[in-house]
């Protein structure tokens, strides 16, 4: 299937590739019923549908409601295989579906879909609380730069509404324009208010929710309850990565490399799931302001010869390695298991504890990933 808001194209394939059918139809309760009807006479089937964490969201959810069974496509998959079945990128409707067909019935080891209303909650909740801390930012900006042009330069950088309240009262504006911009400060102020009561009452339920689900990341040093839902939500079953070095590349923290002749580097990956990237640069960054063994292990790789981002990409990779291992050992639910599931890990590596300071033999290499000990200072 190729999803789209209003529409569907599905292709139906056998396992010889045989085309046995298409259709194109609405998304309509009438449209998904006639979409049914057309594939009932074949009731031994499997959906593939792409993008079912993007687009094909909400079809997916409807399939899955009805009892079907339902594996997810990657984009990048289906791109892949419309180039090199047409031997060009064009695309259609009915060429998206053959590929995703093509895809689905060709790939083992696709992810299937799970109806977990657990995680769909919490999926919706973290991104409202995504959603209001954009607020926040965009109205921040917007309130300095009012309060730039009110008073003698301005606010300081972290300003919070009682004290941009604080600083509003005690401007009296004289022309039509200064009076307008104090009442739109003073509207900012009251949402920015009304924002963080709701930014609170959405950090309390969440936190709820993911404690509810038993999970140990409240416990990592720099992840909250929005962090822990997200890695949550995002993540899904953490088995589907067979080691921590496939979790970092798919974090996008595992290093890249960017070698070239004699000299021999590695750079920051731009790949990967950026809003998983994104909990681990926020759980960095709070480890890098308290005395944390973050904040040695950072102050070592510097004092090494490291740049700052040389420096905070290697504490990212390790932080990436203690939330894998938390994960793991979340879903084994038996203390002491290493990043298989097995016994004898060492107390300095344990899941439980946010130390990066991890020996170099569990430094990742570049490439394809490995369970085994690679080189060291390659990280």
């Amino acid at each position: 299937m190729d999803p789209h808001k209003r529409s569907v194209t599905i292709e139906v394939m056998a396992s010889d590739e045989t085309v046995l059918g298409r259709g194109r139809f609405d998304t309509t309760v009438d449209g998904y019923a006639a979409m049914k009807r057309s594939v009932a006479s074949w009731p031994d089937r499997v959906w593939a549908i792409e993008g079912c964490n993007g687009i094909g969201k909400h079809i997916a959810a409807r399939l899955l409601a009805d009892g079907e069974q339902v594996i997810d496509v990657p984009p990048k998959l289906s791109a892949r295989a419309r180039v090199f079945t047409t031997g060009q990128g064009r695309k259609t409707d009915a060429t998206d579906a053959h590929s995703v067909a093509l895809v689905g019935t060709r790939m083992a080891g696709l992810h299937p879909v799970v109806d977990d209303q657990q995680l769909a909650v919490l999926q919706t909740l973290v991104d409202r609380r995504r959603s209001l801390g954009e607020d926040h930012t965009r109205m921040i900006s917007q309130l300095h730069a009012l309060l730039l042009l009110l008073v003698p330069g301005g606010a300081k950088k972290f300003l919070s509404a009682a004290q941009a309240k604080t600083i509003l009262a005690g401007v009296r504006p004289r022309d039509p324009a200064s009076k307008a911009r104090r009442r739109v400060a003073a509207e900012l102020i009251t949402d920015l208010e009304r924002i963080y009561q709701r930014s609170k009452a959405a950090d309390k339920e969440l936190r709820e929710l993911v404690v509810a689900t038993g999970t140990r990341l409240l416990e990592l040093h720099g992840i909250g309850p929005s962090g822990a839902a997200r890695l949550l939500v995002e993540v899904g079953n953490i088995q589907r990565f067979p080691s921590k070095a496939h979790f970092g590349s798919w974090t996008g923290t595992a290093p890249i490399d960017a070698s070239s002749g004699d000299r021999v580097r590695h750079r920051l990956s731009r790949g990967g799931n950026r809003q998983i990237n994104r909990v681990l640069h926020t759980m960095a960054t709070v480890q890098l302001r308290n005395p944390t063994a973050g904040r040695a292990y950072y102050d070592r790789r510097k004092a090494e010869g490291k740049t700052s981002m040389e420096a905070m990409r290697a504490l990212k990779r390790r932080l990436s390695d203690v939330v894998y291992r938390t994960m793991l050992r979340d879903t084994h639910d038996i203390p002491g298991t290493g990043p298989g599931g097995q016994p004898g890990t060492t107390p300095d590596s344990s899941a439980a504890d946010s130390n990066p300071d991890i020996d170099a033999s569990e430094k990742s290499l570049p490439g394809p990933a490995t369970d085994h000990p690679t080189t060291p200072g390659l990280t």
